[in-house]
């Protein structure tokens, strides 16, 4: 039976960081209120406070360099005792609170969980910490949390590391860790956003099911109000440290009053048209949002005409990449799995094919296996007439510039210790492009001013900018070559939704201007759909499908194109 009691009110929650010798307010007067068997949704973009400020709900933060300057974060017993306020606890007092009252779940359960330590024992141990039980029946409790949460075969998880599992069965162990004090509140910080829209759907399920079951809050923090829309009860928008709206999700996104939350809004690629330009939140700050251009079905069949008249540019066949699991004591491979299954395509100039499936299906492996960055165990690949299977390295290597790849992860992807600026230089001297390093300097910040970065960030290193920023430099250093074809593996998909729109309508703009192909590798449906020409949907391996954006959208002819399309978060 669900009460409507408060178990959580936050009071003016302020937060400082120290910068150098002073310390400057990041988290400003927040205040919120959580009832059981309720959710509030948290929403904002990176940076804007969400996570801090219930990280020192917890108390988390690291003092220094975080200080809570002002604010109190009531806490109210099940059994209506006294009130407590969080922040003035000791780290003693709050040890019995952490985990047992008020429990988080964390964005990436791969760091969060010990890679050295098997799943069922991380759990084993929190149990015991906190109620005293004996190892049997820590286990016995743990077990049947696997099973709550819906895990496959409890007892293998139960003994299994972290990487021998997915990650939404990551994200369920985490679940489970957090539930075993069956806390009265339980934080999800963007637990969902790495994961394929499936394994989402199936998470919001499953949190949704435990909150009735157990009478949760659950605060959901998020940068993606289609997640949102699917499981908070009250909405709460945060932007530069404040709550600029709050109220119930049905007025938060259907009357919208701030304009950052209308930019949030209209920045998500719609469903039912194709505008040639995404609105950002800048621009509705800003106040110089337009009426957006959409291309009519007209337009994009006689595009579409043209395009495929012409012959492919990317030619693949019956392409198979194989990994060897398990091997003889002679080198013989006993256990093999194919990553890529026999598939076949064509790639055409001037065309965006987007590539989507769940973690694991095989299309990152085949995007890699287009450029050799992986080699391919059968099968052929022709580029521009021109068969890469036969190529040396030396050939290749002169090839490469007209086939680049943006990776899905920015920050790994580029090298700490050097400057953006030579990062992304460094190909045109590799490449023996210009006469010296002046003219390839130049025209490194010709490109820079095209995809959106000052030319004062030449010497500034990829810590110093945020996530979007160093996106754009990673696909400033594909660019700089301008290729012919770019495979860009995932290169939105942990981005704000404000960023994403940005990079989105940059790449257009860049196809527009130099005439690029790409193969857009994506779990989001909704991404793919309004920035493919053509959708190939990849399971295990193989192609199951393939056709133009509209009709893979709109008449989806496999079952497992139709269950993706299902689970898009809608609202």
């Amino acid at each position: 039976m669900l009460t409507d009691g408060k178990v959580l009110e936050v009071e003016n929650l302020c937060i400082d960081f120290l910068h150098g010798s002073e310390y400057s307010n990041t988290v400003k007067g927040v205040s919120f209120t959580l009832h059981r068997g309720e959710t509030v949704g948290i929403v904002g973009e990176s940076g804007s406070g969400k996570s801090v400020s219930t990280m020192a709900l917890m108390r988390l933060l690291p003092m220094p360099p975080a200080r809570i300057a002002d604010g109190h974060a009531w806490f109210y017993p099940a059994d209506d005792g006294e009130k407590t306020d969080l922040l003035q606890l000791s780290e003693e007092q709050m040890r019995h609170y952490r985990g047992s009252r008020i429990a988080m779940i964390f964005q990436e359960p791969m760091t969060s969980l010990n890679p050295v330590q098997r799943c069922g024992h991380q759990v084993v141990e929190m149990i015991r910490l906190h109620s005293g039980m004996s190892r049997k029946e820590a286990k016995q409790k743990t077990l049947k949390l696997f099973e709550e949460v819906m895990l496959p075969r409890p007892e293998k998880i139960f003994d299994s590391y972290p990487h021998e599992i997915s990650g939404g069965q990551k994200q369920r162990v985490m679940i489970a860790m957090a539930l075993s004090c069956e806390p009265d509140i339980l934080i999800a910080d963007e637990p969902t956003t790495a994961l394929d829209v499936t394994v989402q759907q199936t998470i919001l399920q499953l949190l949704r099911q435990l909150q009735q079951s157990h009478n949760i809050g659950i605060i959901f923090i998020t940068h993606d109000l289609g997640v949102i829309a699917q499981i908070a009860d009250q909405i709460a928008v945060m932007y530069h440290g404040q709550l600029v709206e709050q109220g119930s999700a049905d007025q938060v996104l259907h009357y919208p009053s701030h304009p950052y939350t209308q930019g949030l809004l209209a920045c998500r690629p719609p469903l039912e048209s194709r505008p040639l330009h995404l609105p950002t939140v800048s621009e509705y700050l800003n106040g110089t949002v337009a009426t957006p251009q959409v291309e009519s079905a007209e337009q994009r069949e006689k595009r579409h005409q043209q395009l495929y008249a012409q012959k492919p540019l990317l030619e693949v066949k019956d392409l198979e990449v194989t990994y060897t699991l398990k091997k003889n004591i002679f080198g013989k491979p006993l256990q093999q799995l194919k990553g890529v299954d026999g598939i076949s395509f064509d790639v055409y100039r001037g065309e965006t094919l987007g590539l989507v499936g769940e973690s694991g299906c095989g299309k990152s492996t085949l995007g890699r296996s287009l450029l050799r960055l992986i080699d391919h165990s059968s099968g052929s690949i022709s580029f521009d007439g021109q068969p890469l299977d036969s190529l040396s390295a030396t050939q290749m290597k002169a090839l490469r510039p007209k086939i680049q790849i943006i990776f899905q992860d920015p920050y790994s992807s580029l090298n700490p210790r050097i400057p953006i600026g030579e990062a992304i230089l460094e190909p045109l001297r590799c490449h023996h492009r210009y006469d010296n390093d002046q003219q390839r300097r130049q025209h490194v910040l010709e490109l820079m001013r095209q995809v959106g970065l000052e030319e004062d960030w030449y010497g500034r290193y990829p810590h110093e900018f945020s996530g979007g920023q160093r996106q754009r430099v990673c696909i400033a250093r594909a660019l700089v070559l301008q290729p012919e074809l770019v495979v860009c593996d995932e290169s939105v998909s942990a981005l704000d939704v404000s960023v994403q729109a940005q990079v989105l309508n940059l790449l257009n703009d860049l196809k527009s201007r130099y005439g690029f192909t790409y193969i857009f590798i994506t779990h989001d449906l909704s991404v793919v759909r309004f920035f493919s020409d053509r959708i190939m949907v990849m399971q295990q391996g193989r192609v199951v499908e393939l056709g133009t954006a509209d009709q893979v959208y709109k008449h989806p002819q496999h079952p497992y194109t139709q269950k993706l399309l299902a689970a898009i978060p809608k609202i």
